[in-house]
């Protein structure tokens, strides 16, 4: 793949459409020189749901960034999120052949396809193989087996998984908005490299990335992904909850959340009335502890769900910090509650800053966007004998150039 100086990260997400456009200098350093983002259209928990509405949001979005990046772009990486979204954990191994002692790219990549040789649910294909750790003759903590001497290679991976239809309605929408998918990235794979420094990697780490319509997760141990998935529930389900709760209509219900909704413990308690100025609502005032009471609730479950769902107890000795990005990591109070259910520090988290506007670095909605870019530059600096890209298409079975 020709190397190219622009990396464009394209995240289709259920309450918005964000672009970005990052331009590598002669510095070697990324600069992000265009941003745009739309309300979004035709998706719902994260997946599409009418190819003619999104594509025209991606149409207007691009157009944004373009503009504002004074270039024309036309390759973009993708993220995809849902709940079809999985993963596991496999190990593999081979044999080295008796002709040699040393150990070759190749049995690496013997390994890898061993590691991947499990049955998925049908229709499902795999999205990303990451590597946990090697092993050569039974030596544990080996980073990179290439070169050593030794008669057995084996590896733990960690696998992520999708259903290839819905994975390809992504696609579909960027082709028809005259794009081109050079490559995907889950969410939460995306949001770590945007968040994440490898000292938390290291001292372990939980990353929710809460949505309009998912949460995203992704959890690291000893410095390796050990579990990651998706949640078909985020803020949106939050907005709607206050809305039928309060009795209010969902735009008002949607300002609550984001102006005075707090979640954090004992927010429940708060007195007093929250003034109310919309004309198209007849009730003066709301209970401020009343709303309160619906978001915490909300989050509360959204937390626990997640916790029974990647087993967090057996992993929580081994967890030291809890990164809570998305749009609705801005909800008042949500890095207390984080901590009180899964006992372990918790705070929001934002992308690492980079050049370009500041701005972007202090929300954590652009998080998966950036890291996207993040994704884009590590693939073309990939120096394997075989692309990421190409080891990616692969094992989707050439989805992208299908369409």
């Amino acid at each position: 793949m020709a190397r190219s100086s622009l990396h464009v990260g394209l995240e289709i997400g259920t309450t918005k459409v964000a672009a970005i456009i990052a331009e590598m200098g002669s510095d070697g350093l990324l600069r992000i020189i265009g941003v745009a983002e739309s309300p979004s259209r035709g998706v719902r928990k994260g997946e599409v749901t009418d190819i003619g509405k999104i594509t025209l949001c991606l149409n207007e979005t691009v157009a944004e960034a373009e503009e504002m990046a004074d270039r024309e772009i036309t390759d973009v990486v993708v993220a995809v999120t849902g709940e079809h979204v999985d993963s596991l954990n496999n190990r593999g191994g081979v044999s080295i052949p008796e002709d040699r002692d040393e150990i070759e790219e190749e049995d690496i990549e013997d390994v890898e396809q061993s590691a991947i040789s499990v049955n998925l649910p049908q229709g499902n294909v795999f999205l990303h193989t990451i590597v946990q750790r090697y092993y050569v003759d039974g030596q544990e903590g080996v980073a990179s087996p290439l070169g050593m001497i030794g008669r057995k290679l084996e590896g733990e991976y960690h696998l992520i998984h999708g259903t290839r239809t819905r994975v390809q309605n992504n696609l579909r929408c960027v082709k028809e908005a005259n794009l081109k998918a050079t490559t995907i990235a889950v969410s939460s794979v995306a949001v770590a490299n945007a968040v994440l420094e490898q000292a938390d990697k290291d001292g372990g780490a939980l990353v929710i990335d809460i949505g309009g319509g998912t949460t995203d997760y992704i959890m690291y141990r000893d410095g390796t992904v050990r579990s990651s998935g998706v949640l078909a529930v985020g803020g949106d389900h939050l907005t709607n909850d206050i809305s039928i709760g309060l009795r209010v209509p969902t735009k008002l219900a949607e300002k609550l959340k984001v102006e005075h909704a707090e979640v954090s413990p004992g927010a429940t308690t708060v007195g007093g009335m929250i003034t109310l100025d919309d004309p198209t609502f007849s009730a003066e005032a709301i209970e401020r502890r009343l709303l309160n009471i619906i978001a915490e609730a909300r989050m509360r479950e959204i937390f626990t769900l997640l916790k029974r769902r990647i087993g967090f107890e057996r992993h929580a000795p081994f967890i030291g910090c809890i990164l809570i990005t998305g749009g609705t990591a801005d909800l008042k109070g949500i890095a207390k509650l984080a901590e009180d259910v899964f006992a372990v520090p918790a705070r929001m988290a934002c992308a690492r800053p980079m050049l370009g506007p500041s701005a972007l670095f202090e929300s954590p909605r652009f998080a998966t966007a950036i890291g996207l870019v993040l994704y884009s530059q590590a693939v073309q600096d990939a120096s394997a004998p075989k692309s990421i890209l190409e080891r990616l298409y692969d094992s989707i079975g050439r989805i992208i150039p299908s369409l």
